[in-house]
C-alpha cells in the first residue's frame, strides 16, 4: 500500500536509518494556534472528527509546519463505540459516554454502522492526496481493552473499578464485548488502509492497569486477533502497537501480539528499549514534559535517546502525546535536532 522509500516505512520494515524518522503522538492538536482556529469551525469535537475537510486540515497542519516523516489521521478512538450505537460526547473534562452496565452486557449495542465511519475514510483520502511524497500516513484505532474501559466506565477512570470488576466477575460476558470491539476495529482499520493509510497504530493507553493474566487475555489475545486479520488482507502494511504502561510485559507484547513495531512510554528505560530493539522495531519515548520545557532539557533528552537507539530500527516519538501547553517553537527545535547528523547533535 505504501511507498517503501518513505523513511517511516523503511524503519517500520526493520531498517536502521542514520537519521531516525519521526512523528509525535497528538502532533495535531491544541498546542498549535492554527488548530485552535480550525476547531472553532466545528459544532463539537465529534463533528470536528467527522467533517473530512476539517479533520484532513488538522492532520496536515503539523506536517506543513514541522516536516514530520508521518502524518497521523486526526480522529478519536471513541468513534468506534459511537458507530456501535453508544452515545459519545466530549465535555470540558474529556469524553462522556452512556456507560454500559455489566448486567445488560452488549445488548444495548448494535452492529457496526459503516456509514458513521465513512467520513473518516474520506479524511484519509484527502490527507493522502495532500501529503508530500516522502511523508507517510498512519491510521489508528484504540485497542479493545482501552476502548472497553471508556465504554464501561462512561469516560476516563482513575481506578478502572467498573470495567475490571466486570472482567473478573463475568469473563464470558466481558469477552463478548472485547470480541465485538475487536471485529469493529478490524473493519475500521481495513477501511482506513483501503482509503490510503500506509501504516496503522493500535493505542492501548490503559494496558498498564492489568495483572499479567488479565493482560494476556484482554490485551494480547484481541491484539493477535486484529493483527492476524489485518495481515491476512494487507500483509505489507506495518502495524505499531502502543501498550502504554506495560512495564516488563512489553517483552511479551513484542513477541506475542503480532505487531511490527512497539511504541514505548516514557518510563521504559533505554537499556530495556535496546533489548526490545533486538527483536522488534521500537518507537518512542521522549518525555512530553521535556518537549514542553525545551532548552537544554529537550536537547539532552533527544540526543540521549537517539544515541541509545541508533544501532537498530527506530522511530523517534514521544512516550505519550504532545501536551497542549507545549510551545510550537520547541517542536521546531526538535525538528532541527533530528535533522542533524548524530555526531553533531
Amino acid at each position: 500500500m505504501g511507498d517503501p522509500a518513505k523513511p517511516l516505512l523503511r524503519a517500520l520494515k526493520g531498517e536502521a536509518l542514520e537519521q531516525p524518522p519521526w512523528w509525535l503522538m497528538r502532533q495535531a492538536g491544541r498546542f498549535l494556534p492554527e488548530y485552535r482556529q480550525l476547531r472553532a469551525q466545528a459544532r463539537d469535537f465529534v463533528d470536528f472528527c467527522l467533517t473530512p475537510a476539517l479533520a484532513a486540515e488538522a492532520t496536515l497542519q503539523p506536517v506543513r509546519r514541522f516536516g514530520m516523516d508521518a502524518a497521523i489521521l486526526f480522529a478519536d478512538i471513541l468513534l468506534v463505540p459511537q458507530a456501535l450505537g453508544q452515545t459519545v460526547e466530549f465535555g470540558e473534562d474529556g469524553p462522556l459516554l452512556e456507560a454500559l452496565a455489566a448486567e445488560r452486557g452488549i445488548a444495548g449495542l448494535r452492529p457496526l454502522e459503516l456509514g458513521r465511519l465513512e467520513p473518516v475514510y474520506e479524511t484519509v483520502r484527502l490527507v493522502r492526496a495532500g501529503l508530500p511524497p516522502q511523508t507517510a500516513l498512519i491510521g489508528f484505532a484504540g485497542s479493545p481493552w482501552t476502548v472497553a474501559t471508556y465504554m464501561v466506565e462512561g469516560g476516563a477512570s482513575r481506578d478502572f473499578r467498573r470495567v475490571k470488576a466486570w472482567a473478573y466477575r463475568d469473563a464470558v460476558g466481558f469477552s463478548a464485548l472485547i470480541g465485538l470491539i475487536a471485529e469493529a476495529t478490524i473493519t475500521y482499520l481495513c477501511g482506513q488502509i483501503a482509503a490510503g493509510a500506509e501504516a496503522v497504530q493500535l493505542f492501548d493507553s490503559w494496558a498498564g492497569v492489568l495483572s499479567e493474566a488479565q493482560f494476556e487475555r484482554w490485551v494480547i489475545a484481541p491484539t493477535q486477533r486484529i493483527t492476524a486479520a489485518l495481515k491476512g488482507r494487507f500483509p505489507l502494511v506495518p502495524i505499531i502497537g502502543f501498550p502504554r504502561g506495560a512495564g516488563a510485559l512489553y517483552t511479551h507484547y513484542a513477541s506475542q501480539s503480532g505487531v511490527d513495531a512497539i511504541g514505548l512510554d516514557t518510563a521504559v528505560p533505554l537499556g530495556f528499549a535496546r533489548e526490545l530493539q533486538r527483536r522488534i522495531v521500537v518507537q518512542g519515548n521522549l518525555d512530553p514534559v521535556a518537549l514542553l520545557v525545551g532548552g537544554a532539557a529537550l536537547e539532552d533528552a533527544a540526543v540521549r535517546l537517539r544515541r541509545a537507539l541508533a544501532g537498530g530500527p527506530f522511530v523517534f516519538n514521544l512516550g505519550h502525546g504532545v501536551l497542549p501547553q507545549t510551545p510550537p517553537e520547541n517542536v521546531a527545535v526538535l525538528a532541527r535536532l533530528l535533522a542533524e547528523p548524530l555526531d553533531r547533535a
